[in-house]
């Protein structure tokens, strides 16, 4: 069959590690290519356009955008009126590689970013692992080369270091190690395929040479010419005048407007439906268009239940696209209505069963590696993802739209192999300062860690890299800052299955539960301010059976925080000597999940989050413990 391609479009990724500046450098890259007017406000980042994006200042959907580019790279192609880069500003945290691998069956190559002194990092091989593995050329953009901890030549020796270790995974000979360099500042807005000195800025004024050697390395999209109407849906979205819209890649043939084509859907069966919309974007606005072709990236609607992995095609010769697979889900947690004392004290709050269970469904719309699974209770279910931090982020989506909720402990997804129970691994790189080398290696040890391998840079910092359960990177962070004092960092990707590991203890300290209902006194927390630290402040509502601090024991000790001091009529010789009250700790979401213990829960309304014994009445609790006990 002939094979034609369209020289005038690159569909390409970029991909990262966290914080290694992929947001960044596509804001400036729509700069340079005219996206934006002279005196337009563009919100920095604009491409993390979320709240919690924002905030905790990480990419988490993946988006794309176009650039159409009209520079001397252009033109010497052949196009002086431009060329489009379809770009996909995919996330860097591994708890969000669904979003990773459908932005890549989105493209044809993958500019990876490397931040010129922390070097390649564990999302750095889990998304070069996904491209060598759909055998993408890849372009190597050395970040951040103006830092002045910056060491480029070690680092791109690493990297060529990574991509031995994963040539062999995907089939791949060595031709894919001659892959281009490209030194950038992305903040500066600077690229060159000169080697600046470490600390230096590139020797050229804009990100020409990036352009170039992206047209020069990433394909352009190929296509049967004979071949009918095949568009894959890799992400959908939603528009307050269109309904759901579905984004599309075109492989073959042409998608108009109007059009009416075969849907096929995931479960094998075919529908003839109508495409009243057809959008295509333009730096950061879809706008509409009437027909589309081979290699474009468009949003379509008229389809409301459409989902991702399926194919929209030619209504006489229907050929579906494979649908698209993800990693397994790795940690689970219930989630359910809120069951605690206070519940539907926030007015306008969604608190029904039937409320929760639409949204969970919506959610699994848009995110494909999510699941859902019932437990045996009718207001509850358990959910699976990928890692912690994505459980805790759709928890705080809900919070903020209203939701009350009972969340429980994270859990891992454990397998059963060969009649053996195997649970879920993670890769752990850790890059702190030597003096805690001891401290860290003795922590993770307690969490059934192992080490594989140790690097001094010679800088008073050294890299750890460990194999390490999922379920004992539960609550790791916070003790990990602690021990290090804030200096050092971690990350971890998803590693595999090993047999169970066995018991582990995460957590030593037991918990100070309030006995009773009532307000938080300030004479009961000066009294109690010694037994560990606590969580509340005066003035806060509590009830039975709600933690209200971390006991300094291992035990769990029931407190009566609502005492007050009782007045008598007999006149102090003195004024009343003050008391200092102590500061309490405030715990946000993540926190307080990393908190708990298996017979504990976190209560999240949109004005608080609260931790919670599960059974709330102290001689329930108390019983279950004793049969536990003589058991």
């Amino acid at each position: 069959m002939p094979q034609q391609s369209r020289s005038d479009i690159r569909n390409v990724a970029i991909v990262a590690h966290v914080d290694h500046g992929k947001t960044t450098l596509v804001d400036k890259m729509l700069w340079q290519a005219g996206a934006f007017g002279a005196h337009q406000h563009v919100d920095e980042r604009a491409m993390d356009s979320g709240d919690l994006e924002r905030e905790k200042g990480i990419t988490i959907l993946a988006k794309n955008t176009a650039v159409r580019y009209a520079g001397k790279a252009a033109a010497d192609l052949g196009h002086p009126d431009g060329v489009t880069i379809n770009i996909i500003d995919t996330p860097g945290h591994a708890d969000f590689g669904g979003e990773v691998e459908r932005g890549l069956s989105m493209v044809d190559g993958v500019v990876l970013l490397v931040d010129a002194s922390e070097g390649p990092l564990p999302q750095t091989r889990f998304v070069l692992r996904k491209a060598l593995a759909a055998h993408m050329p890849v372009v190597l953009c050395i970040n951040k080369v103006d830092r002045p901890d910056a060491r480029i030549g070690e680092v791109v020796d690493e990297v060529y270091e990574l991509f031995m270790d994963l040539m062999e995974d995907g089939g791949n000979t060595e031709e894919v190690l001659d892959f281009p360099i490209v030194y950038a500042s992305a903040k500066a807005g600077r690229a060159s395929m000169t080697r600046p000195a470490d600390g230096d800025l590139p020797d050229s004024e804009d990100l020409e040479a990036l352009f170039k050697v992206i047209f020069e390395t990433i394909p352009a999209p190929t296509y049967d010419d004979e071949a009918p109407l095949q568009a894959h849906v890799t992400n959908l979205d939603a528009s307050n005048f269109l309904g759901r819209l579905a984004l599309l890649r075109v492989h073959n043939g042409q998608i108009r407007k109007g059009q009416q084509v075969a849907w096929c859907r995931g479960d094998g069966t075919v529908k003839q439906v109508k495409i009243t919309e057809l959008l295509m974007t333009e730096a950061l606005e879809r706008k509409p268009v009437e027909s589309a072709g081979p290699g474009d990236i468009i949003a379509i609607a008229g389809i409301p239940d459409i989902m991702i992995g399926e194919t929209l095609a030619d209504l006489d010769d229907p050929r579906p696209l494979p649908l698209i697979t993800v990693d397994e889900p790795a940690i689970s947690m219930t989630i359910g209505i809120n069951t605690s004392p206070l519940a539907g004290r926030v007015r306008g709050a969604k608190l029904t069963a039937r409320l929760v269970k639409d949204r969970l469904d919506r959610e699994l719309i848009g995110n494909v590696s999510l699941r859902i699974l019932g437990t045996d209770r009718p207001d509850a279910w358990e959910v699976q993802g990928r890692g912690e931090l994505a459980l805790a982020i759709l928890v705080e989506q809900m919070r903020r739209e209203g939701y009350e909720l009972t969340v429980g402990k994270p859990q891992v997804v454990t397998k059963d192999i060969d009649g053996k129970v195997h649970e879920p691994m993670e890769h752990l790189t850790i890059d702190a300062p030597e003096e805690f080398l001891g401290t860290i290696t003795q922590v993770l040890a307690q969490r059934k860690g192992r080490m594989t391998q140790m690097t001094n840079h010679g800088t008073g910092w050294v890299r750890m890299e460990f194999v390490v359960p999922s379920r004992g990177l539960i609550g790791f962070r916070t003790e990990f800052l602690t021990e290090t004092r804030g200096t050092g960092i971690a990350n971890h990707v998803f590693h595999g299955y090993e047999p169970w590991a066995g018991t582990i203890t995460t957590r030593t300290s037991g918990s100070l539960v309030a006995d009773r209902m009532g307000v938080v006194t300030a004479y009961a927390m000066v009294n109690l301010q010694e037994r560990g630290t606590l969580f509340v402040e005066p003035t806060t509502e509590v009830y039975e059976g709600m933690i209200v601090g971390e006991n300094s024991r291992a035990d769990d000790m029931d407190v009566n925080i609502t005492k007050e001091k009782k007045l008598t009529n007999v006149r102090a010789s003195s004024a009343d000597n003050f008391e200092k009250i102590f500061p309490p700790r405030k715990l946000s979401l993540e926190q307080s999940l990393e908190f708990c213990r298996e017979d504990e829960c976190v209560e999240v309304t949109p004005e608080a989050v609260r931790i919670r014994k599960v059974e709330l009445d102290q001689n329930l609790r108390a019983r279950s413990a004793s049969r536990a006990k003589n058991s």
